[in-house]
């Protein structure tokens, strides 16, 4: 009897979860169909209104994507070949020229480095490869960047009294027989190596200190505004100098008409008739003849002539008594 009450329990149970489980479903039904009906509602009413919208504006292009580019490679640089020479005008020449090199093909800082050393060839060669040596013995960093590298080959190739001398020669310096650009050019020159920056007004005061007297008392009188403007008045004395000394030289004729050589003919001297030396008495005037072949016509000896015969003296003589 037990049994029975507990299996009719348990159906009476089984049958209200199942109208639960029935309520359950229809609310959910119901609640799903509300959504629907809402949804499709608000889409309509959204596609109106971007239809209206669309009227009177229109979308924004669509954007495209811009892919990476990869970096172009770097153009070959032909460098200077450097060999390590001596001479500090040399080395200084070559490393403004691979600097204005990297700064125009635009080489990157890791690769200047590599290319620079490159161009050592000879002495410039050996001194880079025994440098490298020295650095990984003492167990140095290598040299990766150009100011690393200006400054080791600074150190070798220019000795320390040259910035002391070229400040001699700056001071020292006199145009004498340059010509104007000449002697700007290598002021300008001086200048820059020794890393000297001063005013315009002290530059023009050394550049007047060295011009010759002939041109500086000249320009001295004229009106200029900055060291462009007096170098090219020296250049315009200095051309009126030289027109004045080719003047001179040619003489006092114009330069519209040709000039001539009027040179004086020379007479060719005459040859003068020989003096014949004056004579004392006829006997000068016959010329020597050898004794032994004269002979006489009057007496028929030898040794004189008819007109010097003794013969025809005592002859003469003995006639006349």
């Amino acid at each position: 009897m037990h049994h029975e009450t507990q299996l009719k329990e348990r159906d009476a149970q089984f049958a209200l979860m199942q109208d639960d489980l029935k309520m359950v479903k229809d609310e959910y039904t119901k609640s799903k169909k509300s959504l629907h009906t809402s949804s499709s509602r608000g889409n309509e009413s959204y596609g109106e209104q971007s239809l209206k919208i669309n009227e009177y504006y229109q979308p924004p292009p669509r954007r495209v994507r811009k892919e990476k580019k990869e970096s172009p490679r770097e153009v070959r640089v032909d460098l200077p070949h450097f060999h390590g020479k001596e001479n500090v005008e040399i080395y200084l020449d070559w490393e403004m020229k691979i600097e204005q090199l990297f700064a125009c093909h635009k080489v990157s800082e890791e690769n200047k480095v590599p290319l620079a050393t490159l161009s050592f060839q000879g002495n410039a060669m050996y001194w880079w490869t025994t440098l490298e040596r020295d650095r990984r013995l003492h167990k140095d960093p290598p040299i990766e960047y150009l100011n690393d590298l200006r400054g080791a080959l600074r150190c070798h190739h220019i000795p320390s009294y040259y910035n002391m001398e070229l400040m001699d020669k700056l001071q020292r310096l006199q145009q004498k027989t340059m010509s104007v650009e000449e002697y700007r050019q290598k002021m300008e020159l001086y200048m820059m190596r020794a890393s000297i920056r001063e005013s315009e007004f002290t530059t023009v005061a050394r550049f007047l200190s060295g011009l010759n007297l002939e041109i500086r008392d000249r320009v001295e009188l004229l009106p200029y505004q900055d060291l462009n403007d007096l170098v090219q008045l020296c250049i315009k004395v200095e051309q009126q100098n030289l027109r004045k000394t080719s003047s001179h030289k040619e003489g006092s004729y114009p330069n519209s008409y040709p000039r001539r050589d009027f040179k004086r003919e020379e007479s060719v001297p005459k040859e003068k008739p020989r003096e014949t030396p004056k004579s004392v008495g006829k006997d000068m005037l016959i010329p020597p003849i050898r004794t032994r072949v004269v002979k006489c016509f009057k007496c028929y000896g030898r040794g004189h002539v008819q007109a010097q015969c003794p013969n025809q003296r005592t002859l003469f003589f003995k006639g006349g008594r």
